[in-house]
């Protein structure tokens, strides 16, 4: 009796999202498929995997230069933590509390919020975040209860929810330096079901929002809220990698940067196709002798490093399942011919581009106290009477202990959020003069830095504007369509590590799964 065949699946994209789906084909196959763990290709068009988890050396210690953390309550990253091995390593934030700029001045927030949204009114008030007046319009959702929304389906912006509840200075000084902070957008757009879900349950509830938020279910005292690891939070795509490729393990992945896909057209004549000849772990031929025989798709590739993959420069592969791990753009290119439908619902994603400087600056020329983990910086709230640059700062080498030097502080500037591109005006010297320019300001800063770095991400962030889930849904529904392929990343079901894992493996499950029923 012949053994099952081995398919061969492409991964298309190597960040965190690429690199979960290719765990979860190597670790979970044998039950979809019955063939054993597949062959493995990750293709990655940039110089390196990893996406929007990168670090670097600076100032003497390896610092994030994107995400420095991951949620701790989500629990798909911790799992993938626990799976590799370094569930050890995780390290929680080391101090607590943030600040915001507002009506002036830093002023430490609130306690007993619920992603920005207050759940009692005293913490609100003493903080000084609003005004008396301001403060008191935010008790009429306590003494004048809401009858509740009628519980349909249909999605609201998160501004227009708490607006409407609380006020708008609520909005613009607490929620969207959070809620839009995370999403490098603005609350006036964002999706209420996409974002906070859990806002969109309570506006349906009678009573005071206030008071059904601060019902929900919150982590343990004593559990971290953030989790990273002792050698920064990217240090995880390293693991991930490692554990991938190494060569006393059974499976056949290789991961290939400089290599884009140009192209993915439908193969003829072997619907199930794909390599009846077993793998090649040094990333050669994947399908025999010939590039693009067997297979269901047929991938045109390009990049300085496309021709390594066939063996013959041909620059052409052929898979059974794909998963496209892309930004929204990208994949909506390569679908376009094979669905049209979620091609065009891609497309009309957009995205946001951020930045962030690193300094070192020493603790002495620091004039104000550094306290928690860093601020915000609401769009309402003027520097040197100007609209601000920044969005926010992290005190690193507070936020993490491991960062720590006696003899420096390392602080990093956030700039850029949808709707405000100035910071892709400056070049890397104007950028960081006038991002210590408003820091200055804000900290009372004495003297200069000792050392910058700039970092610039551009399209980092998918901005989930109201009906997005109604979108994604209907993208999925076009693209299960296609024999052996899913979508995967950040455009689709949250911006976080945890959910960019999450959707990762799901796409991998959902390739397995339908080359499984194939084969059968």
């Amino acid at each position: 009796m012949t053994a099952p065949r081995r398919p061969v699946i492409a991964v298309v994209g190597g960040g965190i999202a690429g690199l979960s789906a290719a765990w979860e084909l190597v670790t979970s196959s044998d039950i979809a498929t019955g063939a054993g763990p597949p062959i493995v290709h990750v293709l990655e068009a940039g110089n390196r995997v990893g996406g929007k988890l990168d670090s670097a050396e600076f100032a003497g210690r390896t610092v994030d230069l994107a995400a420095d953390a991951f949620l701790a309550r989500r629990p798909e990253a911790t799992e993938l933590c626990e799976q590799i091995g370094v569930r050890d390593e995780l390290v929680p934030v080391g101090t607590t509390g943030a600040s915001i700029l507002a009506r002036g001045r830093l002023r430490p927030m609130p306690a007993a919020l619920n992603l920005g949204v207050p759940t009692r009114w005293w913490p609100l008030a003493r903080s000084g975040l609003l005004s008396p007046g301001e403060s008191l319009r935010v008790t009429k959702d306590l003494v004048m209860p809401h009858l509740g929304a009628a519980p349909v389906s249909g999605d609201r912006s998160v501004a227009d929810i708490i607006g409407e509840r609380l006020g708008r200075p609520v909005v613009e000084r607490l929620v969207d330096p959070l809620i839009g902070g995370i999403n490098a957008g603005g609350v006036d757009e964002l999706s209420a079901a996409a974002t906070f879900p859990a806002l969109i349950a309570a506006s349906h509830q009678t009573g005071s929002l206030m008071r059904s938020l601060g019902r929900l279910p919150r982590p343990a005292g004593s559990a971290p809220v953030f989790w990273s690891l002792r050698q920064g939070t990217a240090s995880l795509v390293d693991r991930l990698v490692d554990k991938l490729v190494n060569p006393r393990s059974a499976w056949d992945v290789s991961i290939h940067t400089g290599v884009s896909v140009d192209a993915i057209t439908q193969a003829s004549g072997n619907p199930s196709g794909g390599n009846p000849s077993g793998g090649n772990p040094s990333g050669g031929n994947p399908s025999g002798d010939n590039p693009s025989g067997g297979g269901t798709w047929r991938l045109t590739l390009g990049g300085i490093n496309a021709a390594g993959i066939t063996g013959n420069g041909e620059g052409a592969l052929a898979v059974d399942g794909i998963v496209l791990a892309l930004p929204a753009q990208p994949a909506s290119v390569l679908l376009a011919v094979h669905s049209p439908m979620a091609a065009g619902l891609l497309s009309a994603i957009d995205y946001s581009s951020v930045g962030v400087v690193t300094l070192a600056v020493q603790p002495d020329a620091i004039n104000r106290r550094l306290d928690g983990t860093g601020f915000l910086v609401p769009r309402t709230s003027p520097i040197g009477g100007r609209p601000a640059l920044m969005t926010g700062c992290t005190y690193l080498s507070r936020k993490w202990p491991h960062l720590a030097s006696a003899g420096t502080e390392l602080i990093r500037v956030s700039v850029g959020r949808y709707g405000d591109e100035r910071h892709t005006q400056l070049d890397d010297d104007e950028l960081t003069a006038a991002a210590f320019g408003e820091l200055a300001q804000v900290l009372d800063i004495h003297g200069g830095f000792s050392d910058s770095r700039v970092t610039r991400w551009s399209g980092a962030f998918p901005q989930y504007r109201v009906g997005h889930l109604i979108r994604v849904a209907k993208i999925e529904e076009a693209v299960a369509a296609l024999p052996g392929m899913a979508v995967a990343g950040s455009a689709y079901r949250g911006v976080g590590i945890p959910a960019c894992v999450g959707s990762g493996r799901s796409a991998a499950r959902t390739v397995l799964a339908s080359l499984g029923e194939s084969s059968r």
